[in-house]
């Protein structure tokens, strides 16, 4: 990762972070702000300029801290939200979202955890029965943890609040710091997978499969507790075989019926999005298959065929060993 320039907010500025982080990368100049939405995003910079270099932001949280998660975003029947806790990813995955949601891809850490945890601490006072907290939603929930230090944060959060689940959703194998923190019921970690071939086509600059499983084994035998993402699933005609492929790998190393959840979700795009991705890259494979916009507006396979998709995969993880309850279908009426 090639930091060009670090960016630092005055309030920020005292902070372990941004103290340390500038020692991390010194070749990166570092620029002292008022705010970073003065400057990040300001003027549009193309998504895949993250190729070559990116700017680092180190900021204060303003505004929504926590927000309410959208439908079948997490098993149903509790709610559910995300906290902001970063902007944008170190990896480039061919299908991400973020390539059409912010104006560009340079990564912002923010360090106001205490008042993310207060209005977490807020939502929870106010709730009845437990509730599920997300992390992951703008970036990855690992990947950048040895720099930022931000897990035990939320790891006291949630050994202070036995009803609120912290989900870590992620595709990272950094588990370093994790491996540090007692294993909490729940403070759960949940590793985004797919067939090998296709992180290897779609995952760009991710950590491989066998990293991941590897990761998860770790974390697995350590007494964490681990959720699953096959998600997106992307349409071939050899899913079936690839899928019933990956499940295999997957048993070797956990039950899956230790496993917390599992989620299960075809490739989707918004309309911004879907255009970005067919300007950033015009020869990716999934283009060849039927996409189509729904109601809710979303552009993916449709209705009849991801539900077929979609039940293939859930029956291959029930026939492994998946307990039904813990399966759920994600961003699914």
């Amino acid at each position: 990762m090639k930091i060009e320039k670090i960016f630092i907010e005055e309030e920020a500025r005292n902070g372990e972070i941004a103290l340390s982080l500038p020692k991390r990368f010194p070749k990166a100049q570092v620029v002292y702000i008022d705010n970073h939405a003065d400057i990040w995003g300001r003027v549009k910079k193309p998504y895949l300029h993250k190729r070559d270099s990116l700017n680092l932001f180190i900021a204060h949280k303003k505004g929504s801290l926590v927000k309410e998660a959208p439908d079948a975003y997490g098993i149903s029947g509790e709610p559910h939200y995300y906290f902001i806790h970063a902007y944008n990813c170190i990896y480039e995955c061919d299908y991400c979202y973020l390539q059409g949601y912010f104006n560009s891809p340079d990564l912002v850490l923010f360090v106001n955890h205490q008042e993310i945890m207060a209005s977490m601490q807020e939502i929870a006072d106010k709730t009845t029965g437990n509730l599920w907290f997300h992390a992951g939603e703008f970036s990855d929930s690992l990947a950048l943890t040895h720099l930022t230090n931000e897990l035990s944060f939320y790891h006291d959060f949630a050994k202070r609040n036995s009803k609120c689940f912290i989900e870590l959703r992620t595709k990272s194998a950094n588990i370093k710091e994790l491996m540090k923190l007692d294993p909490l019921p729940n403070f759960i970690t949940s590793f985004s997978l797919s067939p090998k071939n296709k992180i290897k086509s779609h995952d760009l600059k991710t950590p491989s499969l066998a990293a991941r499983l590897k990761a998860i084994e770790k974390l697995y035998k350590a007494g964490h507790p681990i959720g699953l993402h096959f998600d997106p699933v992307i349409h071939t005609d050899q899913f079936e075989e690839e899928y019933q492929e990956l499940i295999n790998e997957v048993s070797n190393i956990i039950p899956l019926n230790k496993v917390e959840y599992i989620s299960i979700g075809v490739v989707r795009f918004t309309k911004d999005v879907y255009s970005q991705v067919k300007k950033n890259y015009p020869k990716t494979t999934y283009f060849h298959s039927e996409l189509t916009k729904g109601e809710d507006g979303k552009i993916r396979y449709p209705r009849p065929m991801r539900h077929w998709i979609l039940g293939k995969i859930k029956d291959m993880c029930l026939k492994a060993g998946a307990i039904e309850k813990a399966v759920y279908l994600c961003m699914e009426e």
